[in-house]
């Protein structure tokens, strides 16, 4: 069963690690200098897990790929038996008891809701099913059809009930999905289990949202690349040395239709049921866990630069690159010194 990014579907990071590990570290961890890696095609991506460790092995692999076939299997609304389609099954009807873990989540990305404003919004199924922008769509959809879709988006009728662990949508026909943040909370929970295993140096990618843990072998850092928002898959903006950190980008540059000249991304408004029309064309949030970037990072695209950029700086460990159409590149204050910006084509701000 596919599984969509859906909601305000996030476009991420694309990543290098841009300089060799250097000398093998001959530790107790046993940290080699290359990475013995496992690839899996899941949540609609191929996923990528690079280890440099090499006490890894196939058994661990195979209990990564449960987990992130039990997440796929639990909140993907595509799934007919997932705790997410029930909710939406039982639309306007009554609440559904669903687990901890997938209640927390929910939880997270209705508190991105309310402190984006409503710009990041889990219900906006609806809206992303009527474009279908990257699953086949290529015609802006009828204005009756984009006003319809929108009165089922609305999170504050995401009712929830933490002490039955209940959640209900209060209007029948809405569509919770968790495509914008369950990707993030997969990277999250595949580092925490290889922290349990005692791994440390690794790198995780779900299709772009990357978690860097430790360091690299050498016990440097790790280079990232980020993709340049208007140039071939590889073509990086600039690049940023991080440990035990996550990169997730938004943006409007790979999915997308062309209709009668006019370019129709992803990033969908909940208040106009339209693509996002503001200046940027990505948003890069650095953060601790994926989760959180994963929401963050659509939450200030929508937002937009001025408060997208004071919705980060009020977020404690938490940083941003903002890309406008105008090549320019606005950084918060943790990244000033941080971040080396490669590409010709763009400019810092004054």
């Amino acid at each position: 069963m596919r599984y969509r990014n859906i909601g305000t579907m996030i476009l991420v990071t694309c990543f290098l690690i841009l300089s060799g590990c250097g000398n093998t570290v001959t530790s107790s961890t046993s940290t080699v200098t290359k990475p013995i890696s496992k690839n899996y095609f899941i949540f609609d991506t191929v996923v990528s897990i690079r280890v440099y460790d090499e006490r890894i092995s196939d058994t661990h692999f195979k209990e990564i790929e449960q987990l992130l076939e039990h997440i796929n299997e639990t909140m993907n609304r595509f799934e007919e038996e997932s705790e997410v389609s029930s909710i939406n099954q039982f639309a306007g009807e009554s609440a559904v008891q669903v687990s901890e873990e997938t209640f927390r989540i929910i939880q997270t990305a209705k508190e991105y809701a309310e402190r984006s404003g409503g710009k990041f919004d889990p219900t906006i199924g609806p809206l992303v099913d009527l474009w279908a922008i990257g699953n086949g769509g290529s015609k802006v959809p009828p204005q009756a059809a984009i006003e319809e879709a929108k009165q089922l988006v609305d999170y504050e009728k995401l009712l929830l009930d933490e002490s039955q662990l209940a959640v209900q949508l209060d209007d029948i026909d809405m569509t919770l999905d968790l495509g914008a943040i369950a990707k993030g909370y997969a990277a999250d929970v595949v580092a925490n289990y290889l922290q349990k295993q005692g791994f440390s140096s690794a790198i995780i990618d779900l299709g772009g949202n990357i978690v860097a843990m430790g360091n690299k072998p050498d016990g440097s850092a790790w280079s990232i690349g980020i993709q340049s928002p208007e140039e071939n898959r590889g073509e990086y903006l600039g690049t940023l040395e991080v440990r035990d950190q996550t990169i997730v980008t938004s943006g409007v540059y790979e999915r997308y239709f062309i209709d009668q000249d006019q370019l129709y991304h992803h990033v969908l408004d909940p208040f106009t049921g339209y693509p996002d029309n503001n200046e940027l064309v990505s948003t890069t949030i650095i953060t601790d866990q994926s989760m959180h970037a994963d929401a963050m990072s659509t939450s200030v695209f929508l937002l937009g630069l001025e408060k997208g950029m004071a919705f980060v700086e009020a977020t404690e460990h938490t940083e941003a690159i903002f890309v406008t159409g105008e090549h320019k590149v606005y950084v918060t204050s943790g990244l000033k010194d941080r971040f080396k910006l490669t590409s010709e084509a763009y400019e810092f701000a004054e």
